[in-house]
């Protein structure tokens, strides 16, 4: 049985939207504006203690000053605060397309270039929220909504730190313990460097589908982000330009001095990225490259989790026709999966062998061990789509992994060792 009431001032609700520790926020209908809105109800006094009672009257009379103070296309809007009763509850722009946290797994990443628009956006609306006074202090990717134009709004400045405020503000150890800075943690004041650390963690979240530290528990969580690096990013996408993986790096030192110096300077740095984005621009979602991963024959032995492994590893690329993929006599420590279009095999000029989606090439190298030189060039026939893998990569890949991409080099050797006999057999006759 549903408590959802029916109205709540002048505004008729129509569903339950999600709700927190401090307040239950409904979809609802706007009728003097004729729109949709979100209200934000906070929860009874009654069934909390004085301590927490106190913290949760702080954290909507943060956000209720704010009505009508910060508009920003990526801010989400807030219209109306109101005290009727026991009822408080806040009035806010309806954003349709729910947050941005159902595309930090690793299973359903944004491409890149939509990626770092993301975050070159937040850095915008932070820095207006700044210039008016207003520091985030809870920056994290549930509170970063999306719209149905695929932009985003910002959200929850129930912790912000307002500081043209005149109410009492929270203080302490505040926001979510595996994007808090250092000096969060350490109870230090709020600054512009310490959110631009909790958005270098969203934005190393977004790109790799996993957050910089994982723990059990808080504590545990807390006592890496004081004292270890980060995995790297690298180790999780290889194909990514130097330069993203740079601007996290910065974004997250631990030291806030070596951090950027403001909004605008990391803004400026992620506008710099996009002329090398463009490769990246009909990139295909993580999901659409795992489901044609598992279509082609080469992969059909492999588990899911298994695939999933080899897509964290390998580099997805593209190339036009006609196109010197690999060059007979060079030094080789990658091999490559055909997923789209052919190739062709040529030695010493002539024509050995056509290959197309599911084969692979330059395994040799691999197999070989060290400094293994190409046993014949390899050259695009139409535009074609590869997955590359280092040798390096296949070797941190799991057993089980390994050994499937083990057998199936086994059964192409067998299957092209068949081809060459009986092409040698009819040239007998």
């Amino acid at each position: 049985m549903s408590d959802r009431p029916h109205k709540i001032g002048k505004y008729s609700i129509l569903s339950e939207l999600g709700q927190g520790a401090s307040a239950v926020v409904y979809l609802a209908e706007d009728p003097f504006n004729d729109r949709k809105v979100a209200v934000k109800l906070a929860k009874s006094d009654a069934d909390m203690g004085e301590e927490e009672a106190n913290r949760f009257e702080k954290l909507f009379l943060n956000e209720a000053s704010l009505a009508g103070k910060l508009n920003h296309p990526n801010i989400v809007g807030v219209f109306d605060a109101v005290v009727e009763g026991d009822q408080r509850y806040i009035v806010m722009e309806y954003v349709t397309g729910g947050s941005l946290k159902k595309y930090c797994t690793e299973t359903n990443l944004l491409p890149v270039r939509q990626a770092v628009l993301v975050i070159f956006k937040m850095c915008r609306a932070l820095d207006y929220a700044f210039q008016n006074g207003v520091i985030h202090r809870d920056i994290k990717p549930a509170n970063i909504l999306l719209s149905d134009r695929d932009d985003i709004k910002i959200s929850d400045f129930g912790t912000a730190k307002i500081s043209h405020a005149t109410h009492t503000q929270i203080d302490g150890f505040l926001g979510s313990p595996a994007y808090m800075s250092p000096e969060q943690i350490n109870e230090e004041g709020p600054s512009v460097q310490s959110d631009i650390y909790s958005l270098g963690v969203v934005m190393y979240e977004l790109l790799t589908g996993k957050l910089p530290f994982r723990a059990e528990n808080s504590v545990a969580m807390i006592n890496k982000i004081l004292n270890e690096d980060p995995v790297p990013i690298m180790q999780l996408r290889p194909d990514l330009p130097d330069k993203l993986v740079e601007i996290v790096q910065k974004a997250m030192h631990k030291d806030p001095k070596v951090r950027y110096a403001s909004w605008f300077e990391m803004a400026t740095d992620l506008a710099n990225t996009f002329p090398q984005l463009e490769r990246y621009s009909h990139e295909i979602s993580s999901t659409e490259k795992f489901n044609k991963l598992r279509s082609l024959p080469f992969f059909r032995e492999f588990r899911d989790a298994e695939l999933w492994e080899v897509l964290r590893g390998a580099v997805w690329e593209s190339h036009g026709r006609d196109e010197n993929l690999l060059v007979e006599g060079e030094i080789g420590q990658a091999f490559f999966i055909v997923v789209g279009g052919q190739v062709k095999v040529v030695k010493d000029g002539k024509l050995l062998n056509v290959l197309k989606e599911g084969d692979c090439f330059g395994e040799m190298a691999y197999l070989s061990g060290d400094r293994a030189r190409r046993s014949a060039s390899i050259i695009s026939v139409s535009e074609v789509h590869l997955l590359k893998i280092q040798a390096t990569q296949l070797e941190s890949l799991s057993d089980g992994c390994q050994l499937r991409f083990n057998r199936e080099f086994l059964r192409t050797l067998i299957e092209r060792l068949t081809w060459t006999s009986s092409v040698l057999a009819q040239f007998r006759r």
